[in-house]
C-alpha cells in the first residue's frame, strides 16, 4: 500500500508519521514557498488527542508546556471571572510552539525508509493512479481547485495577532487567561515560566496598537518585551464535500475555526484517530486502501465537525452580540452556569473529546 500527502504543514506531518508507523509507503510533496513558519505561534493540544499523539503518533511530551487551570473574564462584567475550570493539579491542555512541533516531526519523518519527501507537483495526473490513497491539504493547487471548492464559510472582517511575551519569571506559569474584550478574546497562554503566547482577535489594527492593547489586558505579567506581532485574517470554513474517488481533503481544507477556543488542530487530531481506525479495520481484514475508506470518513465525520465548527461560532458571536449591546446579563448567565459543576464538568470534557456521537 503506498499514500500520497500534499502538503507540509503539521497535519500532513502528523498523518504521514501516523501511517509510516503502521508500515504504509508514504509520499509526501511539500511546497517549500507555502512552509514558512511563524515562531510566535503556538498550539493548544487538549488532554486526550496529547495522549493519543504520543502513544500513536510520536512522543512530543518534551516539548509541551501544561496548563492545569483555566481562568475567562469578560469585559462587560468589569474584570469579573467569567469561568474558570481546573483539574486537581492535572493538566487540562498543554501549549506547544509551532515551529518546533513541526520541526521534531520533519526530522523523524526524514530518518523513515517508509517516507519520501517530494518537490511540488506539476501535474496530478500523473501521481493520480500510483497510490491507493491521495490526502490533500493544501488550499491552493489543481486538486483543490476542480475538487474541493464547495464550502461553507465565513468571513469574520477581523484578524488574529499573535505574539510572544518575555516576561519576569513566575513559577508554576500553568493558568491560561482570556478576556473577551470590547474588541474581541484575547488568550493568554503560558509556554514556560518566563514566556506567554499571545493570540488577540479584533479588527484591523497597526502593530503599536497592538502593543498597547495586550499591555492594557495583561493583569498578570511584569513584560520585558513583545517578540514579533504576526496577524492573519480570520475565516471560518466547512468543506461540503470531503473526497473525490480516492481524494481525501484534510486538515484545514478539511474545516477551518475561529482561534478563540484553540481547537483547530484538535480536531485534526480527532480526524486522524478516525481515519487510522478505518484503515486498521481494512488491513485487518486483509484488504487494501481504497476509495471506500474517504466515503467512510465522510459519513461518519462531516456531521461531527460540522457541529463542532458551528459551536466554537456560537460563542464568538453569543460574545459579539454581548458586547454590542453592551448589556451584561448574558455574562452573568453564563457564570451562574459555569458554577454547576455538571454544566463545567460538560465544557470540560467537550473541549477534551469534542463531539461524541
Amino acid at each position: 500500500m503506498k499514500v500520497c500527502i500534499i502538503g507540509g504543514g503539521l497535519a500532513s506531518l502528523s498523518l504521514a508519521k501516523a501511517l509510516i508507523n503502521k508500515g504504509i509507503y508514504v509520499d509526501i510533496f511539500i511546497d517549500q514557498k507555502k512552509n514558512k513558519l511563524s515562531r510566535t505561534r503556538t498550539i493548544g493540544l487538549s488532554k486526550s488527542n496529547i495522549e493519543f499523539f504520543n502513544k500513536n503518533i510520536l512522543n512530543i511530551e518534551k516539548f509541551l508546556w501544561n496548563i492545569n487551570k483555566i481562568e475567562i473574564f469578560s469585559e462587560n462584567l468589569n474584570g469579573e471571572k467569567l469561568l474558570h475550570f481546573k483539574n486537581k493539579n492535572q493538566r487540562l491542555f498543554s501549549v506547544i510552539k509551532n515551529y518546533q512541533f513541526n520541526k521534531y516531526l520533519i526530522t523523524k519523518l526524514k530518518r523513515n525508509k517508509f517516507l519520501k519527501f517530494k518537490k511540488k507537483i506539476e501535474n496530478y495526473n500523473l501521481i493520480k493512479d500510483k497510490y491507493n490513497l491521495i490526502v490533500n491539504c493544501e488550499y491552493n493547487n489543481q486538486i483543490t481547485k476542480k475538487y474541493f471548492y464547495k464550502k461553507f464559510t465565513k468571513d469574520y472582517r477581523s484578524y488574529a495577532y499573535t505574539a510572544v511575551i518575555r516576561h519576569k519569571k513566575i513559577m508554576n506559569n500553568q493558568t491560561a487567561i482570556q478576556t473577551f474584550t470590547k474588541n474581541g478574546p484575547i488568550a493568554f497562554l503560558p509556554i514556560s515560566d518566563e514566556e506567554t503566547s499571545i493570540v488577540y482577535s479584533l479588527k484591523k489594527k497597526k502593530i503599536l496598537e497592538v502593543e498597547n492593547l495586550i499591555k492594557k489586558y495583561n493583569t498578570k505579567y511584569k513584560i520585558i518585551d513583545i517578540k514579533d506581532i504576526c496577524e492573519f485574517e480570520l475565516k471560518s470554513s466547512d468543506l461540503r464535500l470531503y473526497h473525490h474517488k480516492n481524494i481525501l481533503a484534510f486538515g484545514d481544507l478539511l474545516h477551518k475555526i475561529h482561534p478563540l477556543a484553540g481547537q483547530g488542530f484538535n480536531m485534526t487530531i480527532r480526524d486522524i484517530k478516525e481515519l487510522l481506525n478505518l484503515i486498521d479495520l481494512r488491513i485487518d481484514n486483509g484488504l487494501d486502501l481504497d476509495s471506500s475508506i474517504c466515503s467512510d470518513f465522510e459519513n461518519q465525520n462531516r456531521h461531527k465537525n460540522f457541529i463542532f465548527t458551528n459551536g466554537i461560532d456560537f460563542i464568538h458571536e453569543f460574545f459579539k452580540f454581548e458586547s454590542k449591546t453592551k448589556n451584561n446579563i448574558l455574562s452573568k448567565s453564563v457564570k451562574l452556569l459555569g458554577n454547576n459543576k455538571f454544566a463545567n464538568k460538560f465544557f470540560t470534557k467537550f473541549a477534551d473529546t469534542g463531539i461524541i456521537i
